[in-house]
């Protein structure tokens, strides 16, 4: 057998470092969090060929005392904490003291600080572990760290680093991160000598969303604001119109730190899961302040952490999310024509000239169009959602709902401006214009075309009565003769036991039959005709596979779910007296607008476009 040795120190800091120096990324990030972490109002991020060469940062925090600059660079030392009791209510963003050493073992490092009180500052030099220079220097006051060649001394690790582009945009996507946690800081980043983000400062998060993301994200946001026993949460959800096919836009800070949270993910698309297509995700930035004891030291990168009370944590952003979407109008407006129009020349083309005849109308409308959010700008106060008081409301859990927070200010959402859609007084100035390709339902109303999928309306309507029925225990039970038989597993079989209360509640009768054989004798019997016995074996599967929420709410969506397949489909011709009876049941919903599925339910199209598109309006 080979003799055991002890590795020599400069062997154990480089295993050590590849835990927390996985790429330029990871430099960039443990270097603006200690600047943070030190009181600075302004950080300057500046890269060269993806971090892999040469970084930059420079702050105007505190600085380093002369005597502890090269303390700082010994592994495990820290201003944060003193002892391990203070891991459970640290609140700054470093707190391991492995930064500085893990990054000074794989690169060459230098470092430029000075605090307020002292007159010069300090330059230290650092390659591989080994100091080379720790002199006197004129400064100004804060830090500067530049950090060269990373992994020169590790070959392997810098192998397999991607290429300078890919390296650059992991680091641009992580300045902003560090941006958005942190409004009240001045955050610049150069790349290659370009100034590539550089935020104010202000404490507006709404304007670094602005400036991070675009007009086009920041003018569909939600505002979120909520507290209870476990976290105050405060930001912005986008509308279900803005999504991505990953979840690069889901954007949540816990006590001013980045983080990625799986139980936080699963609530949020938790919330969103009947308002968007599936496999596509939504756009978040929430601020977390929680109230209870956190465990940030899970992983050397501080990108995970662990709560108490997770089950009441999901439940509670879950219903504080889906809360906001429910009370809000979101029938999307269809452009006629998505292809941009070709640019003028002036001197070739000229404007045609509208007929005579149609002149007045063509003030109408522009008249029209004016007041609407596809105009001018509008500044008028967003309208009381209270008002309108849906007959049926769809019950996500037990905990009751918080009001909606609104927006307000200059930008008026499409629901705004379609909100009188949904009255009882607007429908009876419905014109119904009749049924296209046995699917789709035209109506006009004031001076937009408004578009009904059928199929989804159905499939709307039908899960929400669903869940209305399971919300007041509205189910019988119907003996079935012969009894249905089947086989379970041991996974199966747990399921069942554990969550027996909740399955008999909605009618179902289940005796064990002997060995792995269980029987069915009874079926819930107001379940628009579903197949029983696959709802029964899908719910225990579902059970299995459960995480996050193990409540009785998976057996509630699973039911919905399945009702969801007794909707009236695509090419089913409806007559007049049973579209009315649909429209008036989808109006009366809490959210009309997507079915179970996430698609839409309704779009609308503007008689502005509509006119453009015939070139009556030029």
């Amino acid at each position: 057998m080979p003799n055991i040795a002890i590795l020599n120190q400069e062997t154990i800091d480089k295993i050590a470092a590849g835990e927390v120096v996985e790429r330029p990324c990871s430099v960039v990030k443990e270097l603006v969090e200690n600047a943070i972490d030190a009181g600075s109002t302004a950080i300057t991020v500046e890269i060269k060929e993806g971090g892999i060469s040469f970084i930059r940062i420079t702050d105007n925090g505190c600085g380093i005392e002369r005597d502890q600059v090269a303390v700082a660079f010994y592994r495990h030392s820290t201003s944060k904490i003193r002892s391990a009791e203070d891991l459970l209510t640290v609140k700054s963003l470093g707190f391991r003291g492995e930064a500085l050493s893990s990054i000074s073992a794989v690169a060459r490092v230098e470092l430029i600080t000075k605090t307020y009180d002292e007159l010069t500052g300090t330059r230290y030099v650092i390659e591989g572990s080994k100091e080379l220079s720790n002199e006197e220097i004129g400064a100004p006051d804060g830090t500067t760290f530049i950090v060269k060649d990373l992994f020169y001394n590790v070959p392997a690790r810098r192998k397999f680093l991607k290429t300078a582009q890919t390296e650059g945009s992991y680091i641009s996507d992580m300045v902003e991160k560090l941006a958005l946690s942190h409004p009240d800081i001045s955050f610049k980043f150069i790349n290659n000598n370009q100034t590539k983000l550089h935020t104010s400062g202000n404490g507006n998060r709404k304007d670094i969303i602005y400036h991070i993301f675009g007009r086009e994200i920041s003018s569909s946001l939600l505002e979120v604001k909520h507290e209870c026993e476990y976290f105050k949460v405060e930001g912005f959800i986008g509308k279900p119109v803005i999504t991505r096919g990953n979840r690069n836009y889901e954007n949540y800070f816990i006590n001013g730190r980045y983080v990625k949270s799986n139980i936080l993910s699963r609530a949020i698309e938790e919330a969103y899961k009947s308002f968007l297509m599936q496999h596509q995700y939504p756009f978040t930035v929430l601020y977390f302040t929680f109230f209870s004891e956190l465990d940030v030291n899970v992983h050397p990168t501080k990108m995970e952490l662990r709560f108490d009370n997770n089950n009441e944590i999901y439940v509670e952003l879950c219903d504080t999310i889906y809360a906001i979407l429910s009370r809000k109008e979101m029938i999307p407006e269809v452009p006629v024509d998505s292809t941009p129009a070709p640019k003028k020349i002036v001197h070739e083309y000229k404007e045609p000239i509208p007929e005579p005849f149609e002149k007045r109308r063509i003030n109408e409308v522009r008249a029209a169009e004016s007041r609407s959010v596809y105009g001018q700008s509008v500044t008028s106060a967003v309208k009381d959602y209270s008002a309108i008081e849906p007959a049926v409301k769809t019950p996500k859990t037990s905990t009751a709902y918080e009001p909606a927070q609104v927006v307000t200010g200059t930008q008026q959402t499409l629901g705004d401006y379609d909100k009188v859609f949904l009255t009882e007084s607007a429908k009876k100035q419905f014109s119904i214009i009749g049924q296209l390709f046995k699917t789709y339902w035209l109506i006009e109303f004031e001076d937009k075309l408004y578009i009904i999928d059928q199929h989804a309306a159905h499939e709307k309507v039908l899960y929400e009565k669903t869940m209305a029925r399971l919300a007041n225990k509205d189910f019988t039970s119907q003996r079935i003769s012969p009894p249905i038989v089947m086989t379970l597993d041991a996974r199966e079989s747990e399921m069942l036991e554990k969550y027996r209360p909740q399955i008999e509640q909605f009618g179902y009768e289940v005796e064990h039959f002997g060995g792995k054989e269980y029987m069915i004798s009874a079926i819930p019997d107001n379940l628009f005709n579903i197949d029983m016995k696959d709802l029964f074996i899908e719910m225990l599967d579902d059970f299995s596979n459960a995480t996050g929420r193990q409540t009785p709410d998976i057996i509630t969506e699973k039911v919905a779910s399945m009702s969801c397949k007794a909707a009236v489909k695509g090419n089913d011709k409806l007559t007049l007296p049973e579209i009315n009876k649909l429209i008036d049941e989808l109006l009366s919903l809490d959210n009309p607008y997507n079915c179970p599925h996430g698609r839409p339910t309704i779009i609308s199209m503007s008689k502005y476009e509509i006119e453009k598109k015939f070139k009556r309006i030029v």
